[in-house]
């Protein structure tokens, strides 16, 4: 029990369009999380981020003016941060470290910019072999994908705009969320807006904002100390395929999310029906609909009927990216972190009106690149 871990402080950044630097996102973000927690910086031993630049852990451990023990700076797109949750717990159980914080932040929107800090790839196979052909890097890949599934399946353009229609719906009920003072999406109105990539529409596809969060780890043992309530992580699992779209071994499934899955939820010793609330990434719509197959939750091809008949809108029998997610809440270039902020205010009881009664286990999993990296996290209640 003494080397258990719990996550004990979670927060984001300002959202939205903020004209704040990438450092100064992180650190409010991080002083924020701290404050929940409970804990001060001078605390913390244990520091990792990715998307700053190429330094990115000792650019933001500079400005904070910490010197940790223990670093990662794994850079695997929106998965990441799962990746992070992995290292840290194994880090804390050996010794390495007592208080870990992870973090990020990203201000795209005010930069008018997708680029992430530190990214080179000019040099690589997909810059060499898929760049000189134009693509909509990563939007193309993912309508290829989209495409293959809805004629491999029975899932219709109107199963992709379901996803939509219900993260706006959550959105809707987080004040926090880009779309919350938007107003809800119909099939009707998703029909008629812009084809960007067929088949994916903008809507289809995640927001562009600024934004970051930050998450605090530690000892079960310390965290009996601490206000907060303080989240176990039960289990983690990773997993790593490929980069471009080119060399998937199959463009519909299985995704890394069914390695990484099994792994996370195997350690966690759960079963899909433990799970109360799922996070998963959904830069795409269509990300979403293959991440639940890799997963698990049904077989493959069969998406569409477990999302039928509202089940992921708020009151559902599948409460789904409950803060409204990459689509209507916040999307700041990588946003696998804020997944994991979400899943524990909702397994200690604080996400207000999208609060999912009696939640307690929550899944997380996090897509980086073109399905190209899969990190899953699973959550225990509040201890």
């Amino acid at each position: 029990m003494s080397r258990d871990v719990a996550i004990v402080g979670v927060a984001e950044s300002d959202l939205g369009i903020t004209n704040k630097s990438v450092f100064q996102l992180q650190t409010q973000a991080i002083h924020r999380a701290l404050n929940d927690a409970g804990v001060s910086l001078s605390d913390v031993d244990g520091f990792a981020t990715a998307g700053v630049s190429r330094l990115s852990v000792s650019q933001m451990t500079e400005y904070l003016g910490i010197i940790p023990t223990w670093i990662s700076s794994t850079m695997e797109g929106g998965a990441s941060f799962e990746f992070f949750v992995e290292a840290a717990v194994d880090a804390i159980r050996a010794g390495r470290c007592e208080v870990v914080v992870v973090s990020y932040g990203s201000n795209q929107r005010s930069a008018a910019t997708r680029r992430i800090g530190g990214l080179v790839e000019d040099h690589t196979p997909l810059a060499q072999f898929e760049g000189p052909y134009g693509p909509l890097w990563p939007l193309t890949a993912y309508a290829l994908s989209a495409t293959r599934y809805l004629h491999e399946t029975d899932a219709t353009p109107e199963t992709l705009a379901e996803v939509a229609v219900a993260a706006r719906e959550w959105a809707l009920l987080n004040p926090a969320a880009y779309r919350y003072g938007s107003g809800p999406l119909t099939q009707e109105t998703i029909s008629q807006s812009p084809v960007i990539s067929s088949p994916l529409r903008a809507v289809d596809s995640c927001l562009v904002v600024d934004g970051g969060g930050a998450i605090v780890l530690t000892t079960m043992d310390r965290a009996a100390d601490l206000d907060a309530a303080a989240i176990p992580v039960l289990g983690a699992g990773s997993a790593v395929t490929h980069v471009s779209a080119a060399q998937m071994s199959d463009l519909t499934f299985p995704t890394g999310a069914a390695t990484s899955g099994q792994r996370a939820m195997a350690e966690a010793g759960v079963t899909h029906g433990d799970i109360d609330v799922v996070e998963v990434y959904d830069s795409f719509t269509i990300t979403v609909l293959l991440t639940l197959e890799a997963l698990g939750f049904c077989e493959r091809g069969e998406a569409h009927a477990l999302i039928a008949n509202g089940a992921i809108r708020p009151g559902g029998s599948f409460p789904l990216n409950t803060n409204g997610g990459g689509l209507s809440y916040c999307h700041p270039g990588m946003y696998g972190l804020l997944l994991i902020v979400e899943a524990v205010r909702q397994l200690r009881g604080t996400a207000g009106d999208r609060q999912v009664p009696d939640a307690s286990t929550a899944l997380v999993h996090g897509t980086g690149g073109v399905f190209s990296s899969h990190g899953t996290v699973v959550l225990g209640g509040p201890q």
